[in-house]
C-alpha cells in the first residue's frame, strides 16, 4: 500500500500558527508521525506534502493516479473554498480520507462547508496530528477490504 497525505495553506507553519487551536508541533513533527504511523500500519510508502498553492495541490492529486493506492488530504483553508481540488479528488477516483487538525465544526460558520470532503470517504476532525494517524488507519482499513 503506498499513501499520499497532502496538507494544504498554513500549515507548514504548525507550532507557530494559533498554538491554541493547532498546538504546539511543527510540520516536523507531523510528518514523522505519519511517516512512522504509515509504517506501523503497513504502508510501504507514505509520502507527506505540502503546498500554499491551490494549484499545487490540484497537480499533486493528479499525479498520485497510477502511484498512490490512497489519499490522506487536508486542504486546511481550501476546504471551504476550493471545488478545484473536489473535482481533482474525483477525477483520480483514488480513496481518500479528510483530515483537520481542530474540530472545525465548533468554529467559525463558513469552515462548515467543506467541498474536498464530498470526495472522500470519510473524515477526522478534532484529534490534533493524531488525526492523521486515525485517518491512515481508516485508509489503511479501506484499502485491506
Amino acid at each position: 500500500m503506498r499513501a499520499l497525505v497532502i496538507n494544504g495553506p498554513n500549515l507548514n507553519m504548525l507550532g507557530i500558527r494559533e498554538p491554541g487551536i493547532y498546538g504546539n508541533d511543527s510540520y516536523d513533527d507531523l510528518v514523522a508521525l505519519c511517516e512512522t504511523a504509515g509504517a506501523e500500519l503497513g504502508f510501504e510508502q507514505v509520502e507527506v506534502f505540502q503546498s500554499n498553492h491551490e494549484g499545487a495541490i490540484i497537480d499533486k492529486i493528479q499525479e498520485a493516479y497510477g502511484a498512490f493506492d490512497g489519499i490522506v488530504i487536508n486542504p486546511a483553508a481550501y476546504t471551504h473554498t476550493s471545488v478545484g481540488i473536489l473535482d481533482a479528488l474525483k477525477a483520480v477516483s483514488i480513496p481518500a480520507v479528510e483530515v483537520h487538525i481542530s474540530d472545525v465544526d465548533s468554529r467559525e460558520d463558513f469552515r462548515q462547508i467543506s467541498y474536498a470532503g464530498m470526495a472522500c470517504f470519510a473524515r477526522v476532525s478534532g484529534e490534533g496530528l493524531e488525526g492523521y494517524r486515525h485517518a491512515l488507519k481508516l485508509l489503511a482499513d479501506r484499502l485491506t477490504l
